[in-house]
C-alpha cells in the first residue's frame, strides 16, 4: 500500500484534528449544512460555515438560525463569525462554541462592501490594533482553537500580511488562511502566492492557501511554491464539489481521474436538492437551489434555455422535475 500523499494526512488545529488537508471554503450563501456535506462525501477534510455576524440582535435572525444548524454534521464543527467590535465578537464566539461549534473562524477576508464599510471582514486589515484587539478577545474568550481566515492586505502596495499573521501567532491563533489576493483585488487578477510562502516560512502554525485553486494540477503547484499545510478551496467547489476527489487521486497518484458521467452529474444534483429542500423548506429550498442549479449545468447543451425554464419554477416539486427531466435527455444524448 503506497504512503499517503501528504495534503491527504490528518492536520492537528489546536487541540482539533481535521481528516485531511482540503478545506472548504467559507462562503456566504453556499457553505450551508448540505454544501459542507457534500464536499465532505467528496474527499474534503474540512469545512468552516459561512460567515455570521456577532451582531447578537441577528443571532436568532432565521438565515443566522440556518447558517449556525450543525445538526449531525461531521466533527470538528467550525463556525465563522465577522465582526469589528472586540466585545461582540468575543461574545460571538461564545454563541457559537455553545451552539456546538468546536473551532472558531474569524473573518478578515471577505472583500463585500457592505462588509467592509461596517469596518469588518478585510477592511479590518487598515487598523492593525484593532485586528490584536479582536484576535485577543477572541482567543481569550473561548477554549476552542481560533483560525483567522484573511487577506494579504487591505491594498495593493500595503500588504501586511506578514505582520498580521505574526500578531495572529502571538495571540494564540491556531490556523491561518491567507487568499492570495488584497481586499482591493475582490476577485479579479490573479492570486499571488509569494508572501504567502514568506509568511509560511515565518510561522509555526499552520498556513493554509487559497484563492483560484481550481484544478488538480494547480493544487499540486500551489501547493510546491508555497509549502502551506493545506488548501482552501471557495469558488472552484461551487458546481463540482469533486474536485475535491480529483485532486486527492491526482496528489496520490499523478493521474486525472474523468469528469462525471451525466449519469453521476445527475445523481449528485438531486440528492443535493433533496438535502436543500429539507434543510431550508418549500420557498427558501427553491430559491437557495437555483445558483447551485445554474453552476452544475453550465456548459451542457441547451443549458441556457434550460436555466430560464428553471428559474420560472417557484415550487420544489415544479424544480426537481425540470432538473430531473433536462438532466435526463442529456443522458439520454450523451449515451447515443
Amino acid at each position: 500500500m503506497s504512503t499517503p500523499h501528504p495534503i491527504l494526512t490528518p492536520l492537528k488545529i489546536g487541540n482539533q484534528t481535521i481528516a485531511n488537508r482540503l478545506i472548504v471554503a467559507p462562503m456566504a450563501g453556499v457553505t450551508d449544512k448540505p454544501f459542507r456535506s457534500l464536499c465532505r462525501r467528496f474527499g474534503a477534510g474540512h469545512a468552516v460555515s459561512e460567515m455570521m455576524t456577532s451582531d447578537a440582535t441577528l443571532f436568532a435572525h432565521q438565515k443566522t438560525l440556518f447558517r449556525a444548524n450543525f445538526d449531525g454534521e461531521v466533527a470538528p464543527i467550525a463556525a465563522q463569525i465577522a465582526g469589528a467590535e472586540p466585545a461582540k465578537l468575543a461574545e460571538a464566539a461564545r454563541y457559537q462554541v455553545a451552539n456546538g461549534a468546536q473551532i472558531i473562524d474569524i473573518n478578515m477576508g471577505c472583500p463585500a462592501k457592505k462588509v467592509c464599510k461596517k469596518l469588518a471582514g478585510s477592511a479590518l486589515l487598515q487598523d492593525e490594533d484593532l485586528v490584536k484587539r479582536l484576535l485577543d478577545a477572541v482567543v481569550g474568550a473561548v477554549d476552542v482553537p481560533v483560525t483567522l481566515k484573511t487577506r494579504l492586505g487591505f491594498a495593493n502596495g500595503q500588504e501586511n500580511i506578514l505582520r498580521v499573521s505574526q500578531l495572529a501567532q502571538d495571540a494564540g491563533i491556531a490556523a491561518i488562511a491567507i487568499h492570495g489576493r488584497t481586499r482591493e483585488d475582490k476577485y479579479q487578477g490573479q492570486a499571488r502566492y509569494e508572501l504567502i510562502s514568506e509568511v509560511k516560512n515565518s510561522l509555526s502554525i499552520p498556513v493554509i492557501v487559497n484563492g483560484d485553486i481550481d484544478s488538480a494540477p494547480k493544487a499540486a503547484q500551489v501547493l510546491a511554491q508555497t509549502g502551506a499545510d493545506a488548501v482552501m478551496i471557495g469558488r472552484a467547489a461551487q458546481g463540482q464539489p469533486w474536485i475535491f476527489r480529483d485532486i486527492a487521486h491526482f496528489l496520490q497518484t499523478g493521474e486525472h481521474l474523468p469528469a462525471p458521467s451525466v449519469a453521476e452529474l445527475r445523481d449528485i444534483v438531486l440528492a443535493h436538492l433533496d438535502e436543500l429542500y429539507a434543510f431550508y423548506g418549500e420557498y427558501s429550498g427553491c430559491r437557495i437551489a437555483r445558483k447551485h442549479i445554474a453552476w452544475y449545468t453550465t456548459g451542457l447543451v441547451n443549458s441556457n434555455a434550460f436555466r430560464q425554464a428553471m428559474y420560472a419554477e417557484d415550487s420544489t416539486r415544479g424544480q426537481f422535475a425540470v432538473v430531473d427531466q433536462f438532466l435526463q435527455t442529456a443522458q439520454r444524448e450523451a449515451d447515443a
